[in-house]
């Protein structure tokens, strides 16, 4: 029992980010793993865009995008909802930042080349619950429609 609570202890340590940078990275994260496996399977080319993402819009390296990859993955994986991680990236994220986090997340959801009806239903709540509005969440579709080279259809 002294050994399972250490472990939640030095668990919930780990959660603790080092510096803002790392704590918008881990929340970007975060909802970038629940667009990816929203649709029910978590494809190489969705892990791949987010460690593109995570490497070129936040700076880091490829030993802190594992970390982060991991913590996130796992934050996700274990929360029963996403309010708690759209709400530290609303605080987190200015509102011109969070229409660049939509983009992210909508090149996370294209990453595999379709949009899923699970997928398009998450990036209206997001959107929503980032505070950005339809029109930009759309301008930001068609940005990481065209980043990705997809036709916009």
């Amino acid at each position: 029992m002294l050994k399972f609570l250490k472990s939640v202890f030095d668990d919930t340590a780990q959660d603790v980010p080092a510096d803002e940078a790392h704590a918008k990275a881990l929340a970007a994260a975060t909802l970038f793993f629940e667009a990816a496996a929203s649709d029910g399977t978590l494809a190489p080319s969705e892990l791949e865009r987010i460690s593109h993402l995570l490497i070129t819009r936040f700076d880091l390296n490829e030993g802190d995008v594992t970390a982060i990859c991991s913590q996130a993955q796992r934050r996700q994986s274990e929360a029963i909802e996403m309010s708690n991680f759209t709400r530290d990236a609303k605080n987190r994220f200015e509102p011109a930042e969070r229409i660049e986090l939509m983009e992210m997340l909508w090149e996370v959801a294209y990453a595999d080349g379709v949009l899923e009806d699970f997928e398009a239903n998450l990036m209206r709540r997001l959107s929503g619950l980032l505070y950005v509005d339809d029109r930009d969440s759309g301008k930001a579709r068609k940005r990481a429609m065209a980043t990705l080279g997809l036709n916009d259809t």
